[in-house]
């Protein structure tokens, strides 16, 4: 399961997620720091079909989790190159222009 929440502001919409286990966890990696604000990320409860509807009405997303990333990338939503791994928590953001 994943933990989404939609931002909307200045006309866009952008979609927060992260695995559910890693919501409020922080994670450093050299000079690299990742927290997984609960403020940003804390929402709805989605499996991956909910995670995939709600990608198609927004305008960017800020995908944070092994088991979503590694799911978009799998689906071809995102490519691995475009991820980056902090202390083993992968992320990803999506821009649509």
């Amino acid at each position: 399961m994943f933990s989404v929440k939609i931002h909307s502001g200045n006309g866009e919409n952008v979609l927060a997620c992260c695995d559910e286990d890693i919501l409020g966890e922080t994670f450093e990696e050299g000079e690299l720091h990742l927290h997984v604000s609960e403020n940003f990320y804390n929402g709805e409860k989605v499996d991956k079909k909910g995670l995939t509807k709600l990608l198609s009405g927004v305008s960017s997303a800020n995908i944070v989790g092994v088991n979503a990333v590694e799911y978009l990338v799998d689906t071809g939503v995102i490519k691995e190159e475009g991820t980056i791994t902090v202390a083993g928590i992968k992320h990803a953001q999506i821009y649509r222009l």
